[in-house]
C-alpha cells in the first residue's frame, strides 16, 4: 500500500472527534475558503497560464471511502492555490482501471487529471491478462499525494496478542485459519499473500466485494485476521471490537504511532497504499511544471497535512520524474508476489 519519499512524522492534531469527521470538518473548510490568484489568460507560452479553466479530477474509486475524501481535501486545496475549482468525478470499477482508462483517454491539455494508485499502475499489470491501457506509457506522471499503510487486526478470539504471537499460531495450525480481503489483487489481498510467503504459513484467502463485508465477517468470527487500509479499521480497533496488532508501511503511522510496524517483526515486509496525481500522455510541460509545483504548495499546508494524517495517510509530493520511476520500481518489486499467489484476472 522501496522507501516512499516525502513522509512526514508529525503526530496528528488531537480532537474529539472521530478521523473522518475531523477530516471533512478540514474539507469543508477548504471548500468554504475563497479562490484566490486566477491567472490572467492569454499568455504568450502555451501552458504558462494554466488553469485558465476548471480542472476535471478523475476518482477511480467510489465516492465514501478514503481515497475519495483524501482526493477531495487535495483538489479543495488546489483549488485555493491554482484559482480553479479541481472537480471531482468518479469513475470507478475493476480496481481502478475503469476510470484509469478514462484518465489515459482524455485530451491531454492539462484539464483532465486523476488519481493514479498502486492498484491499477503497480497491481494490475500483473494481475489481468490484458488491459485497455499501458501503466508506463499512456500517462504523464505528475506527483505523488500520499501513502495510506494498511492496518493488521484479528478477531477478538484469536489467541494472538501480537504479530509474533500470531506468527506462531498460523505456522502451528496450518490451514485452520482464514484472513479476508476488499478483493483479488487489492493491497489487503497482496499483504496476506506477502505474511503467508515470508513466514511460511497456509492460510486461507476469503475475497470479498469491499473492505465492508470482509471487516463484518471478521467481527462474526468467520475470518480470523484482515489486513485492510487504516481508516476503515481504526475505528473499530479502538472501539474495542477488534484487535490491531500492526501497520504494514516500513515504519510505525502517526494515525496508530503505538502500534509496531510488520518490518519490525519480519524485516523487509511492506505493502502501503499510494495515490498519485497523473494525466494523459502527452501533456505540455509547462502544465506539468505548474501542477508539479501547486501539488507541492498544496501538501504542505498545515490543514492538508493534520487533515492527511487523521485519516492515516501522510501527504507525499514527487517530482514527476520521481514518480515515474517509482511507479515501475513497484510494479517490478510486486510482480513476483502477485505471481506466487496464483492470482489472475483474464
Amino acid at each position: 500500500m522501496t522507501a516512499p519519499q516525502g513522509r512526514t512524522s508529525a503526530a496528528p492534531a488531537s480532537s474529539g472527534h472521530t478521523p473522518r469527521r475531523t477530516a471533512l470538518s478540514v474539507l469543508a473548510g477548504a471548500l468554504a475558503a475563497p479562490i484566490v490568484g486566477t491567472p490572467t489568460p492569454g499568455r504568450a507560452q502555451p501552458g504558462t497560464d494554466w488553469p485558465s479553466q476548471p480542472v476535471r479530477y478523475i476518482n477511480i474509486f467510489p465516492p465514501g471511502g478514503a481515497t475519495d475524501t483524501l482526493s477531495r481535501l487535495y483538489c479543495a486545496k488546489m483549488g485555493e492555490i491554482a484559482g480553479q475549482q479541481f472537480v471531482v468525478e468518479n469513475r470507478s470499477g475493476s480496481g481502478g482501471t475503469v476510470g484509469v482508462d478514462a484518465i489515459a483517454k482524455a485530451r491531454p491539455d492539462g484539464y483532465t487529471v486523476g488519481l493514479g494508485s498502486i492498484a491499477p499502475h503497480a497491481i494490475a499489470p500483473t494481475l489481468y491478462a490484458s488491459l485497455p491501457f499501458d501503466a508506463a506509457r499512456d500517462f504523464t506522471f505528475i506527483s505523488g499525494l500520499w501513502q495510506l499503510p494498511n492496518l493488521l487486526v484479528v478477531n477478538n478470539d484469536l489467541p494472538a496478542r501480537s504479530v509474533p504471537e500470531l506468527i506462531a499460531l498460523l505456522k502451528a495450525n496450518p490451514g485452520k485459519y482464514a484472513y479476508g480481503s476488499s478483493g483479488i489483487g487489492t493491497t489487503p489481498h497482496l499483504s496476506g499473500e506477502m505474511l503467508k510467503q515470508m513466514v511460511g504459513a497456509d492460510i486461507l484467502h476469503v475475497p470479498y466485494r469491499g473492505g465492508a463485508p470482509a471487516l463484518l465477517d471478521l467481527l462474526a468470527g468467520r475470518v480470523h485476521l484482515i489486513m485492510d487500509n487504516i481508516p476503515g479499521l481504526l475505528p473499530t480497533a479502538r472501539e474495542g471490537r477488534i484487535r490491531a496488532l500492526a501497520v504494514t508501511g516500513p515504519r510505525r503511522s502517526p494515525a496508530a504511532a503505538e502500534l509496531p510496524a510488520m518490518a519490525e517483526v519480519l524485516p523487509g515486509f511492506e505493502m502501503t497504499s499510494w495515490g498519485a496525481v497523473c494525466g494523459p500522455a502527452g501533456m505540455p510541460g509547462p502544465v506539468v511544471a505548474r501542477h508539479s509545483a501547486f501539488a507541492k504548495r498544496a501538501l504542505a499546508s498545515p490543514d492538508l497535512v493534520r487533515g492527511f494524517q487523521e485519516l492515516g495517510a501522510t501527504p507525499w509530493w514527487t517530482t514527476p520524474e520521481e514518480l515515474t520511476s517509482f511507479r515501475a520500481h513497484e510494479e517490478a518489486r510486486l510482480a513476483p508476489l502477485i505471481r506466487a499467489s496464483g492470482a489472475r484476472v483474464e
